[in-house]
């Protein structure tokens, strides 16, 4: 199964909405959560030039936010990445 990384802040709907998504694929995923002007938020703009939560993470490739991952998921591509379901 892949490693998946999230940046998150506690207020962000787009942050619980990319949570529930992948806990409704029982996908294990580290939570990282972060404020605005903390060293996490410095090293997450800088890795990613975004300025925007969730940031997400598949096997250290940058996703994007909850759009893209639930562009993936529609498209089947998500479980592919993720490494679960029927991937033949």
């Amino acid at each position: 199964m892949a490693s998946v990384k999230l940046y998150t802040t506690a207020w962000c709907p787009y942050c619980h909405a990319a949570k529930a998504l992948l806990d409704s694929k029982e996908v294990e995923y580290q939570e990282i959560p972060i404020r605005k002007g903390s060293e996490e938020w410095s090293e997450l703009i800088a890795q990613t030039r975004m300025f925007t939560v969730p940031q997400i993470f598949i096997d250290e490739e940058l996703v994007g936010g909850f759009d893209e991952l639930r562009q993936l998921d529609r498209s089947g591509r998500l479980d592919r990445l993720l490494g679960i379901g029927d991937t033949a």
